[in-house]
């Protein structure tokens, strides 16, 4: 069975000028969540389609957007997707709130695949409670630009209109994604957004995420292997060499083309490195403890033994570091 692909080709559409009335009127698509404003966050899930399009007032962000605004500011979704989608191209169009604070690229690529291969007008995730999320969905731009034609000849405009009048009318296919659809209505959901990247079995992958976005790093990193490193390099050299180490296979593997194979090789080098002076250290300590009037590797006797002294009321098992509770 051939798996569809999602298409080479798209465009973005993200809302955020809405008036967050349950946020008491802040700047949502600006409130941040592990230290990245909501908005950015949504961005980097999209950085894949050619146009992106960001309805709202224009503000610092990332990447390169086209910034559009409904007619007049504040007439509802249904005004700025129209708005948002004039500035579009593509056969296929991702639409999307500026709230989602989970939102990956995966969720994106599974929404974009998932629409070539059905006779959908679009495809758009479900939330934990099995609502439809119509911000979250990918659509065929035709379908959309067709129903917002029809409901604005049909209403005067689109002024006021809610989101449901549009998809009531479109063939919609689902995909049930509480994770990337949770979207931050309220202090409370921010409260457990901000709590959830912190969880011990996501914020690596989300620290890891936050700062390749911040630096605009676009690299897969094995952090098992980097972390691995970091270990070594603690414990066999001493605990400030991990920060330093990983940092200089970071600036080697750039150097050598910041590909995932020059991370993984720089990696090997200096964990190879690291196990050498533990190694060492052993050794080291190894002769150290060695007890008077045993051999040593080349097989003479200590001087102890050679000068034919002994301590005769000392078992052979109390010297120190042989007994397994020697002091």
């Amino acid at each position: 069975m051939t798996a569809y692909q999602p298409p080479a080709v798209y465009d973005a559409v993200v809302l955020a000028g809405g008036s967050a009335r349950r946020l008491g009127g802040a700047d949502k698509p600006g409130v941040r969540v592990g230290g990245r404003p909501l908005l950015d966050r949504v961005l980097a899930a999209c950085a894949g389609a050619r146009t992106t399009v960001v309805v709202a007032d224009p503000r610092p962000v990332p990447r390169a957007v086209t910034w559009a605004r409904e007619d007049p500011p504040g007439a509802g979704p249904l005004a700025a997707l129209d708005a948002g989608l004039r500035h579009t191209t593509a056969e296929h169009v991702v639409v999307l709130s500026a709230d989602l604070p989970f939102l990956a690229g995966t969720a994106v690529r599974g929404l974009l695949a998932a629409l070539p291969g059905s006779d959908a007008d679009g495809v758009l995730c479900t939330d934990a409670d099995g609502r439809d999320q119509p911000l979250v969905a990918a659509y065929r731009a035709r379908a959309l630009r067709r129903g917002l034609a029809a409901l604005a000849a049909g209403h005067g405009g689109l002024t006021g209109l809610p989101l449901r009048r549009l998809t009531a009318g479109l063939r919609l296919a689902r995909i049930a994604d509480p994770v990337a659809s949770f979207d931050c209505d309220t202090w409370d959901d921010i409260a457990t957004a901000r709590a959830r990247i912190r969880e011990h079995g996501h914020v690596l992958d989300e620290w890891i995420s936050t700062v390749k976005d911040e630096l605009g790093i676009d690299l897969d990193v094995d952090t098992g292997v980097l972390l691995d490193l970091a270990r070594d390099a603690a414990h066999g050299v001493a605990r400030p060499a991990a920060p330093l180490t990983t940092f200089l296979v970071g600036y080697a593997a750039g150097r050598a083309g910041g590909d995932p194979r020059a991370v993984a090789e720089a990696a090997r080098k200096a964990t190879a490195l690291a196990l050498r002076w533990a190694e060492e250290e052993e050794e080291t300590a190894g002769t150290a403890d060695t007890p008077s009037g045993t051999t040593g590797t080349d097989g003479a006797a200590s001087h102890g033994a050679a000068s034919g002294a002994t301590a005769p009321d000392a078992a052979p098992d109390a010297a120190p570091g042989i007994r397994p509770d020697a002091g």
